[in-house]
């Protein structure tokens, strides 16, 4: 360990002695944590070190993960297997989810879901069990991840419930259902729909406040954001933007959501106003966005570009990009390696 020496002088019996005294060490600086990447481009799972800004893990899995999800411990990391092509398009039906070790970096497990059902995303709940949307069989599944097993299977009410969000008590799901324009609520403790809210043609994405109380999604043919009451399950207004956006994440302290824009805008939006503040530009590309834990930065994937453009969302501006492999899409952020 360095550290600093302080000298004191002394003066006994005419003779000159020096006496040493060592200061605290300076504490080292936050660790800006680390991402999970999936990157459909090359068919891998990364984990990036955000302080290096470095891939410290590439490993391989099958044909295409999309998204991914961490486990509240941050050992294991998740990857659904989608398929190849676009939801709505015809291609390969996924069936399985890879498990990665993120301190070992490497491929752990495959959870088999039984049939092929595009699984996409993926969420852990407030009790430790693995959500997946099966989107072939429009519904969530619900996976012990002590096991691998399926334990439960809870419909959506609807068809391609590509994305979804929980409750922060876990107790209700809502899935943004694209070709069919709406958002399902889902009771994940009765194992039913409560409502499916019409908001547009098509939607794309999805996200939730952190207290819980609002639900966003994207209407993909005029420029402007959903915003459901998640107390009445209806849409209650919208929130207009300079362009149509694609996908949107909050800071975790809930003033701000953060929407890209797939031509290439990244909009800053102050929840309290249901204002853009601020926009910053991106590489045209549909993408993700994570927010780190202390609301410090956020972080857009950029398929198209093979880019991951960086937010300091204090500061006000955009941070050089960490620049990958063009694929790179779904996106965690986490804070250590166990």
């Amino acid at each position: 360990m360095k550290f600093w020496l302080a000298t004191s002088v002394l003066l006994i019996s005419g003779g000159l002695f020096l006496r040493y005294t060592a200061l605290p060490a300076a504490a080292p600086p936050a660790s800006q944590g680390f991402l999970f990447v999936a990157n459909q481009g090359d068919h891998t799972a990364l984990v990036v070190d955000l302080d290096t800004r470095k891939v410290i893990s590439k490993i391989g899995v099958d044909i295409n993960g999309h998204e991914v999800a961490v486990a509240p411990n941050h050992h294991l990391g998740y990857v659904p297997i989608y398929g190849n092509s676009g939801v709505g398009k015809p291609g390969t039906d996924g069936s399985t989810v890879h498990v990665i070790d993120l301190r070992d970096g490497r491929d752990s497990n495959i959870i088999h879901l039984g049939k092929p059902v595009r699984p996409h995303c993926a969420k852990f709940g407030p009790d430790g069990l693995l959500y997946v949307s099966a989107e072939l069989a429009n519904a969530i599944y619900v996976v012990d991840p002590a096991t691998g097993k399926v334990v439960r299977e809870i419909p959506t009410g609807a068809v391609e419930s590509h994305m979804f969000v929980l409750s922060p008590d876990g107790k209700r799901a809502y899935t943004a259902n694209v070709a069919a324009g709406s958002v399902s609520v889902v009771d994940l403790q009765k194992r039913s729909v409560i409502a499916v809210v019409p908001v547009a043609k098509t939607v794309q994405r999805i996200s939730i406040s952190p207290d819980g109380k609002y639900v966003f999604t994207h209407d993909q043919g005029a420029p402007r954001i959903a915003v459901i009451d998640t107390t009445t399950n209806q849409l209650a207004r919208w929130i207009d933007l300079p362009a149509t956006v694609y996908s949107s994440t909050p800071t975790s302290d809930g003033r701000l959501l953060l929407a890209n824009a797939p031509s290439g805008k990244l909009f800053v939006i102050d929840l309290s106003m249901e204002k853009v503040t601020a926009e910053y530009p991106l590489p045209a590309a549909i993408g993700e966005i994570a927010v780190d834990g202390s609301s410090e930065r956020a972080y857009v994937t950029c398929p198209q570009k093979g880019t991951i453009e960086v937010l300091d969302i204090r500061g006000g501006g955009m941070e050089p990009p960490i620049v990958l492999t063009p694929g790179v899409d779904g996106i965690a952020w986490f804070s250590t390696i166990s």
